[in-house]
Order: C-alpha cells, then structure tokens, then sequence
C-alpha cells in the first residue's frame, strides 16, 4: 500500500490550535497519530473531489473503489478515453461523468499550465478551476486542501465541516455564518488541520480526495 507524506507544517499546527482552542484540543487528542495525507497528484484529488460532491464520504469512497476498479488507473488520458457508459456503471451520475470528462480534457489541454498551480495563491488557483465545468468553490477548495497541502482553507461551506462545528461548539444547533466564519479566524493560520480534524470527528473514515 501506498504512503502518502504528511504537510511538513502539521505539527506546528497542531501545537498552536491546542494552544488556543480547548474544544479543538481535546478532539485533535482523540486522534493522535493521525494525519491528513497529501496525494501529490492535482488530476486523481480534482476526479476524487468530483465524485464526492454533494455525498456522504462512505459513498464517495464506495464509487471511488468502483470507479477504479473499471477503468483501472485514473488519468486524463483514460477519463477522457472512457466511455460515458462505462463511468456511470461505476456509479457516477450523468452530471458528475461530464465533469470528470470536462476536467480530464482541461488537464490534456493545458499542461504547462497546470505546472504552475503549486507557485500561485490559493485565491487565483480557485479562480482557475472555478472556471472549468463542474468545479465550484468546495472542488477548488478540497484541491487546495489535498492536493496543495495548503495550510489555512476553510471550506466554509462544507456541510461536514459545518455538522462539526455546530455539534462542538454549539451543542449541535445551527451557527450564523459569521459566527462560523469568527470562528475560523480564531485557528489562522492552520485552518485547514482544525477543519481536517473536525471532520475526523465526525465520520468513521478519515476524509481524503
């Protein structure tokens, strides 16, 4: 099995939340040991982020596997290859198989661009992929988080992430955005290991695109 290296920056981080957050602490402590993993490869985290939008993580990890299984290493060259029959067998909506199709072709079609995206800011790299078909915010946002390492995301719109934040820190009743957000600024700039952690909180898997 494959090991995929941890954010250089995730013990820095981890000390500095406990520091100031209690709540945080006591769920980062819960945890020891476990790390986010980094996959290093921006196509097979953007395909992963696509198949899970808008699903549970034991779904998505559940088409995932299928998906694999079917067409065997997930590439441009054999997304944009594959016929849209095939992917949806794999339990991919139709929506979802002209995303993965779209995204694969903007990967063929741009290539030298695509080297540039670990040298760009988080902001122009959302810009970016906000721009291909099927690729909204979250998608960007979990690219960023997976795919970049990126330390401060907040996918602020993420329903995981909001499940856990409501349940921990206000008795699992709804938050008003700016409260969410006012919350968020409290863990810069490690906003990503407080959101990874949270989600670690809540499902069974550890979250991974």
């Amino acid at each position: 099995m494959k090991i995929y290296p941890t954010p250089d920056y995730w013990d820095e981080a981890k000390i500095a939340l406990k520091k100031r957050d209690k709540t945080l602490k006591k769920i980062i402590d819960s945890y020891h040991g476990e790390t986010m993993a980094l996959r290093g490869d921006a196509f097979f985290t953007l395909a992963r982020s696509i198949t899970g939008q808008q699903i549970s993580v034991k779904a998505a990890d559940s088409v995932w596997k299928k998906l694999q299984k079917g067409v065997g290493n997930i590439t441009p060259d054999i997304i944009a290859n594959t016929d849209s029959s095939i992917l949806r067998s794999c339990g991919l909506s139709t929506q979802k198989v002209l995303y993965l199709h779209a995204l694969a072709n903007h990967f063929l079609e741009n290539k030298k661009r695509i080297k540039h995206w670990p040298k760009m800011t988080d902001q122009d790299i959302i810009d970016e992929l906000t721009g291909i078909k099927g690729i909204g915010r979250w998608t960007a946002e979990m690219f960023l988080i997976f795919g970049l390492g990126r330390p401060d995301v907040f996918p602020i719109a993420d329903l995981g992430l909001l499940k856990g934040i409501y349940r921990h820190y206000n008795k699992g009743k709804k938050m008003p955005v700016h409260e969410v957000s006012a919350l968020g600024e409290r863990w810069q700039p490690w906003r990503t290991v407080a959101t990874w952690y949270l989600w670690r909180a809540l499902d069974p898997l550890p979250v991974a695109y």
